[in-house]
């Protein structure tokens, strides 16, 4: 084989790896950081639900609230993220940041937010005994569901 062949056989094999390395990278913001966007399935889950108030019975909304959970090691922003139930009622997180393995409890009565409570300020309850939650990120996309039922 010539020289001139094998240099371009050479290039065609290199250029085809980096190709290939390009593709198989993970995506991540330009921090470094994993937000937890465009990613085929995210860190961030719907974790406890408790749709009883402090007393044991389906109430008025002062004792239940619904986990949201980052199960990975990177932080995840959930500015414009909703979490909505069955009947179409909806929470908006505002700027809430859940670093590596935290949790933030989404209750339905009134508060003061803080890095691990955040509130709707209903003064009814939303949960019911038969229903479920929907977490979607910034982009409407559905990143986790957790059903129900009365029975527990």
């Amino acid at each position: 084989m010539s020289a001139r062949i094998t240099r371009r056989v050479i290039a065609t094999v290199l250029a085809s790896g980096a190709v290939v390395a390009g593709a198989a990278l993970p995506a991540t913001a330009a921090d470094g950081r994993d937000h937890g966007r465009d990613r085929g399935r995210s860190s961030v889950v719907i974790g406890e639900v408790n749709t009883r108030d402090g007393h044991g019975r389906f109430g008025r909304g002062g004792g239940e609230w619904i986990e949201v959970v980052n199960t990975g090691r990177g932080s995840v922003n959930l500015r414009g993220w909703t979490l909505s139930d069955r009947d179409g009622n909806r929470y908006r997180f505002n700027n809430v940041w859940l670093v590596g393995h935290s949790k933030v409890r989404v209750h339905t009565g009134f508060g003061r937010d803080t890095r691990r409570d955040v509130f709707q300020d209903r003064r009814n309850s939303v949960w019911d005994r038969r229903d479920a939650a929907t977490l979607r990120n910034d982009h409407r996309r559905v990143v986790d569901v957790k059903s129900w039922s009365g029975r527990r």
